[in-house]
């Protein structure tokens, strides 16, 4: 997989991708949608001033995820359980900082969620609208805004992906590059390589 995004000269970025390419690229972001999990809006929502005002305080988790993905994207605001709450954190003295993280996740972590929601959306919908072209590839056209919607979400699938491959943050994935075709991770080393190259280049893009 060789696509790579170029500046388009008005601020955004483009990128030509095949067909294998969008498919996989789909796939990965629904499966990450799938992950994320449906949005906290209520059924019972009529969408009147006091429900969405009662929206903006409905608590959230106060325990990071048990998946280990989910909680790489989701971290705790503070160190280790054992710390203390610097000062200048508004915290309680004495307030440790597994207390600090649960209250920060409680009325965070659900807006943190709909980000992430929204930037896989916009990927979803933006390769369903391609136009394809005779060999079923296209040429995908983003604006400054869109490359910023596509710059979180690719960073999001590198850092599940990444997770399940349990590559740290202070590695390169050098070791990557040595695995066997017949080792099992190799598909989805491949993908982590190219969405981590996407990144890259889209991260190219950007700069003034």
């Amino acid at each position: 997989m060789s696509g790579r995004f170029e500046a388009t000269g008005d601020g955004g970025a483009a990128v030509a991708l095949d067909e294998i390419e969008i498919s996989i690229l789909r796939s990965l972001t629904v499966q990450f949608l799938e992950l994320l999990g449906p949005g906290e809006q209520s059924e019972a929502s009529t969408g009147e001033p006091e429900d969405l005002l009662a929206g903006l305080f409905t608590e959230g988790p106060s325990r990071p995820p048990a998946d280990p993905a989910l909680a790489r994207l989701f971290p705790d605001a503070y160190g280790g359980p054992d710390a203390q709450t610097p000062s200048e954190s508004g915290g309680p003295a004495g307030e440790t900082a597994r207390d600090a993280s649960a209250d920060f996740r409680r009325y965070t972590e659900n807006d943190l969620r709909a980000g992430k929601r929204e930037h896989a959306l916009a990927v979803v919908r933006r390769l369903d609208a391609l136009t394809p072209a005779g060999d079923g590839g296209a040429v995908l056209t983003l604006d400054a805004d869109d490359s910023r919607q596509w710059l979180g979400a690719l960073n999001d699938l590198r850092l599940t992906i990444g997770t399940r491959l349990e590559v740290t943050d202070d590695e390169d994935g050098g070791g990557l590059y040595d695995l066997s075709d017949e080792d099992p991770r190799k598909p989805m080393v491949m993908a982590y390589l190219w969405l981590g190259a996407l990144q890259e280049t889209l991260v190219e893009t950007l700069r003034p």
